[in-house]
């Protein structure tokens, strides 16, 4: 954004927040007042029970990552939650910097209000790897250590949901010695719930969690067109469209686990950021009725995933205007998908 863009949005900004522009002469509570009047807009959060969690948990998942990994976002955090918004994902640092420190005051001031997960990956993990029990078992004693950090970073003794970040080895999925680990940190006190979070091989990851009962949560990376692939930007190869998915999620969903989309709407970002920035990509997958709908490219691809077999869609929240587009497609997804 240029010099002259900054400053019409700040003076814009200003405007709509006058008056506590001029009772404190704060450029910032002018905007966080903008922000709030702009919210008061904002259609009413929708709600989905969570699996076996039982949390009824807000449509849209607030995904503080990537966005938190430089510096807090208190502001942006709280409009959300005082909007309905009362899922949090984060992840560990090696992966997400500074994520976890940056919400610790967010997190431990609404503790009780909402549902905070947060996820590591196992070192070494390869999708097509066939772990021994020695190995399997190492696995856990590091993702344990991993998850002992996140909880100092957070600053909390308890996280709701821990996810096996990356989790991309169904046979590490039906481990055993994961399941110990995990079971080790759930009667310590550390941990509620499991999940695991897949960018490739999601569909057997998946099944991996039908058929063990061990998991609360899944997230997966799929799109309108179906499972995304991480390591190929781009829908698999061969991979059938979410339709046709659909009743492997609901079979996951009758199991209880609570579904979570991520991804779905990549493939129309730029390509800096893993995309192809064709806005039309899931066009041919979409009713009258979404095509019709308020949204813009990417509100349509979660509203379509939300009505299509998953509980929520986790999305990486930027700024406000960010915020305010993909509220708004979990909050009127309903309306839209037929």
């Amino acid at each position: 954004m240029n010099a002259r863009r900054k400053f019409l949005k700040k003076t814009s900004l200003i405007s709509a927040g006058g008056y506590a522009f001029l009772k404190t002469g704060s450029i910032g509570a002018a905007i966080a007042h903008a922000d709030e009047k702009r919210a008061s807009s904002w259609p009413g959060m929708t709600y989905r029970k969570l699996g076996v969690t039982n949390f009824n948990a807000s449509r849209l998942v607030y995904g503080c990552g990537a966005a938190l990994s430089r510096r807090p976002a208190n502001r942006l955090l709280s409009l959300a939650f005082d909007q309905g918004v009362n899922v949090f994902d984060t992840g560990f640092d090696e992966y997400y910097g500074d994520s976890e420190r940056n919400m610790a005051s967010f997190v431990n001031t609404h503790s009780d209000d909402i549902f905070v997960i947060s996820k590591a990956w196992i070192p070494g993990s390869e999708p097509n790897k066939e772990y021994s029990p020695t190995e399997a078992k190492k696995a856990g004693t590091d993702w344990l250590k991993q998850m002992d950090r996140s909880l100092r970073n957070l600053k909390l003794e308890h996280v709701d949901a821990y996810y096996v970040m990356s989790a991309n080895n169904s046979s590490l999925a039906r481990s055993e010695e994961m399941r110990r680990a995990f079971e080790k940190a759930r009667d310590a006190g550390k941990v509620s719930h499991w999940g695991l979070s897949s960018h490739q091989n999601a569909s057997e990851v998946l099944q991996a969690a039908i058929d063990t009962g061990w998991y609360s949560l899944v997230m997966i990376a799929i799109t309108p067109a179906g499972w995304y692939d991480w390591e190929k930007r781009d829908t698999l190869n061969g991979t059938p469209d979410m339709k046709t998915i659909r009743p492997m999620l609901d079979i996951a969903r009758q199991k209880g686990i609570g579904l979570v989309g991520m991804k779905a709407g990549r493939l129309l970002a730029g390509a800096s950021m893993g995309g192809r920035g064709n806005g039309s990509v899931f066009n041919s997958h979409y009713s009258k009725n979404l095509q019709g709908a308020p949204f813009n490219d990417f509100q349509k691809s979660y509203a379509f995933v939300l009505e299509n077999g998953l509980d929520v869609v986790n999305a990486d929240i930027q700024n406000v205007e960010i915020l305010e587009e993909n509220f708004a497609a979990a909050a009127m997804a309903e309306q839209y998908v037929v």
